[in-house]
């Protein structure tokens, strides 16, 4: 058992930084864009609940990141064009970040570069090895997912 989990666990960190290292490439590689991949997944963030503003706390949470750390991030992304800061209208206290024009593309661009990634990652399986790694990934997706909520 102890072979299975040091592979298992070269596995899930490799992949992981793998995966990191493939999108930090194809941003450098892409002269249009100006985005570090933290600020690409910040981006990524705010789109959520579509577009229509979620808190610094709201991205704190969802990211696992500080408050500081979110405020400085969406701070740098209004100057470079990606985010608006506005005012709730049910609460005029709260700021909410939404995505500009350029912002929801910048989304958009990350969204099909997810999309290709997959579907180049899919033609590497047969059926059945597809619906096993889904069941697979599900799984090992709960089992991290009652451990980050316990």
């Amino acid at each position: 058992m102890k072979k299975f989990a040091e592979q298992l666990n070269f596995i899930l960190v490799e992949t992981f930084w793998t995966i990191l290292k493939v999108e930090e490439k194809t941003l450098k590689n892409s002269s249009k864009i100006n985005l570090t991949i933290n600020e690409m997944h910040l981006i990524e963030a705010i789109a959520k609940n579509n577009n229509k503003g979620r808190t610094i706390s709201d991205l704190a949470d969802d990211m696992g990141i500080t408050l500081p750390s979110v405020t400085i991030a969406v701070n740098k992304l209004v100057k470079k064009g990606y985010v608006n800061k506005i005012k709730a209208e049910s609460d005029g206290r709260v700021v909410l970040a939404t995505l500009t024009k350029q912002g929801l593309k910048m989304d958009s661009i990350h969204r099909y570069f997810h999309e290709n990634m997959v579907r180049s990652v899919e033609k590497e399986f047969t059926a059945e090895e597809k619906e096993l790694l889904i069941k697979a990934m599900d799984k090992l997706n709960s089992f991290f997912k009652r451990k980050l909520n316990a």
